[in-house]
């Protein structure tokens, strides 16, 4: 029976047969199989540049990997077959015009075509224009995965050769972190709770910290990550989003242009950054031989295939100011990296202490408001409370309280939505509202190249960091200098 709140669509996946596809597109839509979510008319074509490779082997290819990448008790025989029976696959060469044509063949029909470029943003332009060529242009939506260039003036290319053929209303860039349930859940905790938003600026907020730590190292993406590095590949990006939504003032309403306008006046309200302030704000760290869960793991300049002499940084800690009102003196502190101790996604927002303290002095430094929003690995939100301790001869002995919001628990759900499969149903009903103007992407280009000259001017080589830690000890003093200190050093 179809789904009728779920619009159809031909979905064609570009670089099907790669780790992005394999990994998280293709399992994200399993799922939306299994919770049947998919429209009944709706049709997945797999695009891949494979010599050799048939229709049944790249079925099997994926009936593998699906089975790697989900839970045990995902995996379901009924399932494998209803999506299987969606699945088309086509041997492509993206640079050829035939094979264009061949698409439109499969795609014939009036229904709604969704191109997903899991591909190298370098090739987006040119598929854009044989889609068009193709006569495929008028009914098509493009989602582009990031990142979209490697500063500003390459990532105005790629953009511009892209709206050559599409309008902005039918280009989806995608910022995985906006699909995930707790990202979504910022814009109702802040405007939804009259509680938080009428507290929500520098009267209220000492200062605010923003974690994305990963465990692993480069996973064998050598030569893309060192290209590229913990810059351009986390914080343009994902930990520019989470501050944009973080400290944004209301939107008029819930429209995704309306939403893209505040994020966008919070990107040309940054500080920048000068090279004479960089030692002060700004660290850069590259982890070195070290442990992670108990084995031994090498440097980075160790892993396979690296270069010896690179300079490229694995950890980036930053102060971050913003020049308006709401923030005037409230200092956003962000950090990411690679090969720390845990997978770690968390934004935390400290309260300022009231103007009067009534209770004993020695308990002073207990005294901190902290609501913790937690993206990974459990997603969920604290707000962090002082009562009194209980019991009789304590007096006005104080503690802090958790006040706990877990998703999967407070909702009685197995397993909270990966993001991709948000994102995915969102392109396929044509709404825009979590993905990425092309404003948005170039502003924060802009800020974040000013960060790459500065460190080229200077010479400025990336710290030592031991593998399992969070980072240069010059990350703690980035923070310090302010009396304060990263969460996990509490």
């Amino acid at each position: 029976m179809p789904n009728l709140f779920i619009a159809p669509c031909v979905l064609a996946l570009f670089g099907a047969s790669g780790d992005l596809a394999l990994r998280k597109l293709i399992p994200a839509l399993y799922r939306l199989e299994s919770a049947r979510l998919l429209h009944a008319d709706t049709r997945i074509l797999a695009l891949a540049r494979e010599e050799g490779m048939d229709a049944e082997a790249h079925f099997a290819l994926i009936e593998t990997r699906l089975q790697e990448h989900l839970a045990s008790e995902e995996w379901a025989p009924d399932v494998w077959e209803r999506f299987r029976g969606r699945l088309a696959f086509l041997s492509f060469d993206f640079s050829q015009a035939d094979a264009y044509r061949t698409l439109s063949d499969l795609a014939a029909g009036d229904l709604p075509l969704v191109a997903y470029f899991a591909t190298p943003a370098s090739v987006y332009g040119a598929i854009c224009q044989h889609l068009v060529d193709a006569g495929l242009g008028d009914r098509t939506r493009v989602v582009l995965e990031k990142p979209i260039g490697h500063d500003l003036e390459s990532s105005r290319l790629i953009n511009d050769a892209v709206a050559c053929c599409f309008p902005e209303s039918r280009i989806y860039r995608i910022d995985h972190y906006l699909g995930k349930e707790t990202v979504q859940n910022l814009i109702a905790l802040r405007f939804a709770n009259s509680l938080f938003e009428t507290q929500w600026n520098q009267n209220h907020i000492s200062h605010v910290e923003i974690t994305v730590a990963e465990k692993v190292g480069i996973e064998g993406r050598w030569g893309y990550f060192d290209q590229a590095g913990q810059l351009r590949d986390m914080v343009q990006n994902h930990l520019l989003q989470l501050l944009c939504l973080i400290a944004m003032d209301p939107p008029s309403d819930l429209v995704a242009d309306s939403i893209r306008d505040e994020k966008v006046k919070v990107l040309k309200a940054l500080e920048p950054i000068s090279s004479e302030q960089l030692a002060a704000r700004v660290v850069r760290g590259q982890y070195s031989a070290g442990y992670s869960n108990g084995k031994a793991v090498p440097g980075y300049l160790e892993e396979a295939k690296a270069n010896r002499a690179s300079t490229t940084e694995t950890f980036v800690a930053l102060r971050v100011d913003i020049r308006n009102w709401r923030w005037a003196g409230v200092p956003f502190y962000l950090r990411t990296g690679k090969r720390m101790p845990q997978k770690l996604s968390q934004i935390i927002v400290h309260f300022k202490e009231p103007p009067h303290y009534l209770f004993a002095p020695e308990q002073r430094p207990l005294l901190s408001n902290r609501l913790i929003i937690r993206l990974q690995p459990d997603e969920g939100i604290t707000l962090h409370v002082m009562t009194k301790d209980q019991g009789l001869g304590k007096g006005m002995r104080l503690r802090t309280v958790p006040l706990l919001l877990n998703f999967s628990e407070t909702f009685h759900t197995e397993r909270v939505p990966d993001a991709y499969e948000r994102l995915l149903l969102e392109v396929m009903q044509g709404n825009q509202n979590l993905f990425v103007r092309r404003d948005e992407v170039e502003h924060a280009w802009k800020w974040c190249d000013q960060l790459s000259a500065g460190w080229e001017q200077l010479g400025d080589a990336p710290r030592a960091y031991p593998a399992g830690s969070w980072g240069p000890g010059a990350a703690v003093a980035l923070i310090a200098r302010d009396g304060r200190s990263w969460y996990d050093d509490l």
